[in-house]
């Protein structure tokens, strides 16, 4: 059992009472409680390499040269790691060809597109945003 499918403890808020499983028994998710198991998805979806992928791969399937080559500064290592998590999380398929050299693509799921959609509203944001967020951040900086 991982930590989506793990059932919730029980977190109550002062002055409110216990949340109770509804109808599956399936507690409900609240990622402000330091006990939900929902941060560890949210620690995954805040690393800037799960942020730079997911875009890539929503181009279509893609190899691993394909990605590192498309994420500079990307390490190995790291894209190893952060596929394997996304992959665990049920947002990117892996598809080995079963062959001689190796070829392994990735692609994503349609879980993994959903998130993408979201994801390129953030990117948009950023991309909108970034020299007013720079601007003052150089501001601040100075004072």
């Amino acid at each position: 059992m991982n930590a989506m499918t793990a059932r919730l403890p029980a977190v109550s808020k002062p002055g409110k009472p216990a949340p109770r499983a509804k109808s599956g028994g399936r507690m409900p998710v609240d990622p402000w409680s330091d006990t939900c198991p929902s941060r560890d998805v949210i620690g995954l979806l805040a690393s800037k390499w799960v942020m730079l992928l997911i875009p890539l791969l929503r181009r279509g399937p893609r190899r691993n040269g394909d990605l590192m080559r498309g994420i500079a500064g990307v390490s190995q290592k790291m894209l190893t790691q952060t596929l394997r998590d996304l992959q665990r999380h049920g947002l990117v398929a892996r598809r080995d060809f079963l062959e001689v050299p190796p070829r392994v693509e990735y692609a994503l799921t349609p879980l993994g597109d959903s998130l993408a959609k979201t994801i390129a509203s953030l990117d948009d944001w950023v991309i909108r945003h970034y020299y007013d967020m720079a601007k003052a951040h150089g501001e601040s900086a100075r004072e």
